[in-house]
């Protein structure tokens, strides 16, 4: 049993080293000097136009004939399943609980940089569409790789595309939403929990997962679509409560954030560069920017208009890190429990919902979190099978679905510092194509934004003609993809 014990304390050791190395310097310069980049090189001109692309969002320009294979809405659900999801309730728990109030400062930073490195990315997902080996239209680095830098970049897609399957399994939800169960179900009922327990909770949540997932992105689109909407409604009105219960302790909770963002007093050992690390990982755990898989999910959309999809994107980390992970920071600070007691993970922010909503609280958050892991675990198999299939062709794809769902048990049964070891790694390893190849293309995303913001703002329910940009996704795809004679830019102001 002891020998056990010493296998796994040092499978967990090597996992979270290697967290530590790839998250060094280097991806830290990449993630924040290219959202710098993004944000001074397009002159903030995509953050004129939020109001547009809410209109996007609420189906305005959405056109049925156009190629892909869900909306707007559909797209930026399944990408918020993935991002609002367990990063916003044990993702901020974790990031406190390293690094202090402080840490969430950084994730602030690391998300407002986000907003643009979103739009290029995202915009890229439907500029540089390719197919796969069904002929099915698709989306992600690996094909903006592969269709914008051309095929000599190949094994850096496919150095994308095998770390994204491992960066998507849904480990670290199953092992929070286990613990939640564990912690607030099965204990106070007097239920015996360990090894055995964990497994059959971890088989539980692989089945119902399996329910969706075989059926495609299509489907995964509508659960997460209705999902989507309900579990923000329902934690952020539970966060709220416990927030303006305690309305004497809102600005001294800020002011916490700021003051300790800068003294790292709250870090072991006080260093500020652990806690920029610390905050800048749980960011791009909770909202993604520059990982790659919002890409995935957003090449998808049915949309002729690259800068469109762009635009829906980019209220990701608005809505994933800036709004619901600041509203889970405060619960935990205002109730006092981030610096209080050996919690962590999901069972701190069960300690906030406890003691700032005595009695539902707990019932509260269990909801949240089930329907928050769930919809991450529905949304991820769909990024894990794109990567699957770039690699070994979409026939194949159900192996990786299959594959998929016994990691499931795995997470259940793991420590959680090694899952968010094994994670960790793999997000990192994924930035680095993504960004890299982001920046290079970054041209192609600029011709393409004028192109379309000037006929955007020329006439709004007019057509003006124009003929489409040569770095525009029409002209990309009618030259070298599809070939379609139906292709073409469409006005940005028309309502379809």
């Amino acid at each position: 049993m002891r020998e056990g014990a010493d296998h796994l304390g040092s499978m967990e050791r090597i996992f979270t080293s290697l967290a530590d190395l790839v998250w060094g310097a280097p991806l830290l310069v990449l993630l924040l000097g290219g959202g710098t980049y993004f944000l001074f090189y397009s002159r903030l001109m995509p953050l004129k136009y939020i109001r547009h692309a809410v209109r996007i969002l609420l189906g305005r320009y959405d056109n049925p004939l156009e190629e892909g294979q869900i909306n707007h809405y559909q797209a930026l659900s399944t990408a918020l399943a993935a991002t609002v999801g367990m990063g916003n309730i044990s993702g901020v728990a974790i990031a406190i609980t390293m690094g202090g109030p402080g840490a969430i400062f950084w994730m602030w930073v690391s998300a407002i940089l986000g907003v643009t490195t979103k739009y290029f990315t995202c915009t890229l997902a439907v500029m540089f569409r390719g197919r796969d080996s069904r002929g099915e239209i698709q989306g992600g680095p690996m094909y903006f790789i592969v269709e914008g830098l051309g095929r000599k970049w190949r094994p850096m897609a496919v150095f994308f595309s095998m770390m994204g399957m491992i960066g998507v399994l849904p480990m670290f939800q199953a092992n929070q939403l286990t613990q939640a169960i564990r912690d607030l179900v099965l204990v106070p009922a007097g239920v015996q929990v360990g090894f055995a327990s964990n497994l059959v909770s971890g088989l539980i949540f692989s089945s119902l997962v399996a329910l969706v997932v075989f059926g495609g992105i299509k489907r995964i689109g509508k659960v997460t679509g209705r999902l989507v909407p309900f579990m923000v409604v329902l934690y952020v009105l539970s966060v709220l409560y416990i927030i303006f219960s305690n309305p004497d302790r809102i600005i001294p909770g800020l002011a916490l954030i700021f003051r300790d963002a800068f003294t790292a007093e709250s870090v072991l050992g006080g260093s500020l560069g652990a806690l920029v690390v610390t905050g800048v990982r749980r960011g791009a755990f909770s909202n993604e920017a520059g990982i790659g898989t919002a890409p995935m999910a957003h090449g998808a959309a049915k949309t002729n208009e690259p800068v469109r999809e762009g635009l829906v994107a980019m209220l990701g980390p608005v809505v994933d890190t800036i709004i619901v992970c600041t509203m889970t920071a405060l619960a935990l600070i205002i109730t006092g429990v981030w610096n209080s007691g050996e919690s962590d993970g999901i069972t701190l922010t069960a300690d906030a919902f406890r003691t700032g909503i005595p009695g539902a609280g707990i019932y509260l958050l269990i909801a949240s979190v089930t329907i928050f892991a769930l919809s991450t675990m529905l949304a991820f198999p769909y990024y894990g099978t794109k990567c699957f299939s770039f690699i070994f062709g979409a026939r194949y794809s159900n192996l990786y679905k299959w594959f998929y769902i016994l990691s499931i048990p795995l997470g259940a049964t793991a420590t959680l510092g090694a899952v968010v070891g094994i994670i960790d790694s793999a997000y990192a390893l994924m930035a680095f194509p993504t960004m890299l190849s982001a920046l290079l293309l970054s041209p192609h995303v600029m011709r393409a934004s004028r192109d379309y913001f000037r006929r955007l703002d020329q006439g709004r329910g007019r057509s003006t003609g124009s003929k489409p940009d040569p770095g525009s996704n029409t002209a990309k795809q009618v030259n070298e993809n599809r070939g379609s004679k139906t292709a073409g830019h469409s006005h940005p102001g028309r309502t379809r």
